[in-house]
């Protein structure tokens, strides 16, 4: 009984003192001698990503009801943060090759380069197909159930070359995941990679096989792959490459083919996101998969798009929270968003950039890791696309013109990826009135940075307090903040 009290006793002094140091780990933040840098994006003005402002803290006391405040709690963190980023499709990689070599260069620098542009570090493409292509396509003959005849060429000329690019950029590593929109044709129920359909049981095993060829054949070409998505849009019957899966069907394709194959194939390493698909049903996947432990124990986490406004109603933001206080231990990672129904007329309309502002402040607010963008590069069209699902990028190119243009979206987005770093922890942060939200992230340099955006139609002038130290900023309408401090 002695010697059991006294190994009690050790564990619990040994979790004090793990606490403790946590404690003091998280406590090291101070305000003590730091300048505020401030970058300001604003509609109705030349701000864009613009340095303007360098500010002191001072003395902080009680705010009043009629000031507005963000509040900054550096002792509280939450998530590591992975990354932010956009896809390379097939789209992005034929409109890439049309440019010149110094708006290639240009375009790379915008998106990659840290000091230069606003720095991404994920990045995310296809298995085969989708409707961001100039037209269907797979790796392999039909009806090669044993997939003798698999290979990437097709994606030689222009994709890889363009990832290869943006790898490079970036200074030579980008966390690289990938997503299937639909299995061969002869493998569906429909027998068609568009419109839907389900996949067949009887090529469970030779479509689990499909992923990890995929992943070697790209290793091979010197493309890391971080991780998978089981399938894009699951539950989506789309006029393009599209495939069905019941929460059920993909819980049972993870745990039965996909994930012990991967491990197999020894790839148990590279990272498994189900659902990739809208906030609206992402709970109720959540709750068959990862309540199943030989299926939960292949998924890293849970992906999840934007567009369940498509029914008229508002984003769910919600539903990710929800999804996070369930399952802590699995990860949210944001896989896919794009502004719909492209029209030229509508480049810089300010909407599509506050809503990828919006999205990202309440998405890591709620527990998100990571966020990616979908189409980084997309023509003067909005596409090539293959069933004419014409989208917007936060960046376009007119190959008529050469010319690249940046829509607000590419500078909300830079308000984040710019400068939150990965491996930068969430810290709590709140405001007290609606017409802002806030996030702040503190990276491993010891830099905070907190992200205020003015959903308001006025200038707001607010406080940003941090135990008892403040700043007084303003915020033009309609603009977004980074705060580096």
């Amino acid at each position: 009984m002695k010697k059991i009290t006294a190994v009690v006793l050790l564990a619990t002094s040994f979790l004090a003192f793990s606490q403790q140091k946590n404690q003091a780990k998280l406590k090291y933040f101070s305000t003590k001698d730091k300048t505020i840098t401030v970058y300001t994006t604003a509609e109705n003005t030349d701000l864009r990503l613009t340095q303007t402002d360098k500010l002191n803290f001072g003395t902080s006391k009680q705010p009043l009801e009629t000031e507005i405040s963000v509040f900054v709690e550096p002792t509280k963190m939450f998530q590591k943060f992975m990354g932010i980023g956009g896809a390379i499709t097939d789209a992005s990689g034929e409109v890439f090759a049309k440019l010149s070599k110094e708006k290639q260069q240009e375009f790379l620098n915008a998106y990659y380069d840290k000091e230069k542009g606003i720095g991404y570090s994920l990045l995310r493409t296809t298995i085969h197909s989708s409707d961001f292509s100039s037209g269907s396509y797979t790796y392999i003959k039909e009806g090669d159930t044993d997939l003798k005849t698999f290979n990437i060429d097709h994606d030689k000329q222009y994709r890889i070359p363009m990832i290869k690019e943006a790898i490079k950029t970036a200074g030579g590593k980008l966390l690289l995941y990938v997503s299937p929109w639909s299995p061969p044709a002869f493998m569906k129920s429909n027998g068609n990679m568009l419109k839907g359909g389900a996949l067949l049981p009887e090529y469970y095993q030779s479509w689990a096989n499909y992923y990890t060829k995929f992943i070697k054949a790209y290793e091979k070409e010197g493309m890391p792959i971080w991780g998978i998505t089981v399938q894009n849009e699951p539950m989506a019957t789309q006029t393009w490459e599209s495939c069905v899966y019941s929460a059920e069907a993909e819980r049972d394709f993870l745990k039965n083919f996909l994930g012990p194959t991967m491990k197999k194939q020894g790839l148990g390493d590279k990272k498994i996101v189900v659902w990739d698909h809208n906030r609206d049903l992402m709970n109720h996947r959540a709750n068959v998969i990862f309540s199943d432990p030989e299926a939960s124990k292949y998924a890293w986490g849970m992906g999840f798009h934007w567009y369940e406004t498509w029914a008229g109603g508002a984003p769910m933001f919600d539903n990710v929270r929800k999804v996070h206080e369930a399952y802590p231990s699995k990860n949210l990672l944001f896989t896919e968003g794009c502004v719909e129904r492209f029209d030229a007329k509508k480049y810089q309309l300010w909407a599509n950039g506050e809503r990828y502002g919006t999205s990202m402040i309440n998405d890591f607010n709620n527990g998100t890791v990571g966020w990616t963008d979908w189409n980084i590069l997309l023509d003067q069209n909005g596409g090539p696309n293959h069933v004419g699902n014409f989208c917007f990028a936060p960046i376009h190119a007119d190959t008529n013109s050469g010319e690249l243009i940046y829509t607000p979206s590419y500078y909300y987005i830079g308000h984040f990826s710019k400068f939150i770093r990965p491996d930068a922890k969430r810290i709590s942060t709140a405001v007290s009135r609606s017409s802002l939200i806030s996030t702040s992230f503190l990276n491993t340099d010891g830099k905070m940075v907190t992200v205020v955006m003015n959903q308001s139609d006025k200038k707001v002038t607010y406080n940003l307090i941090i135990a008892t130290e403040k700043t007084v900023v303003i915020i033009p309408a309609h603009g977004i903040q980074t705060l580096v401090y």
